[in-house]
């Protein structure tokens, strides 16, 4: 069983949380334009002026999308 991904975008600032919103849009539509299979795309807000974009994938195809979109980090999903 392959382990899930998530990517993640840090946006900070006071426009963080609609700089993320916009950026999750562009993560499903490289996803759908590269026929790429991922679990989840979705934002959270972590403060006022932090929030973060992120999406969820197969270990398979993270360095596909690694390479491609160049998230500023990663971590193993629960």
């Amino acid at each position: 069983m392959s382990r899930k991904i998530k990517l993640i975008w840090d946006f900070r600032g006071p426009e963080a949380l609609p700089t993320a919103k916009h950026h999750a849009i562009h993560l499903k539509e490289f996803a759908v334009k590269e026929k790429l299979s991922y679990y989840e795309v979705d934002v959270t807000e972590h403060s006022e002026y932090f929030a973060i974009a992120y999406i969820v994938v197969d270990e398979k195809d993270m360095l596909i999308y690694r390479d491609a979109l160049k998230p500023h980090r990663g971590e193993v999903a629960s």
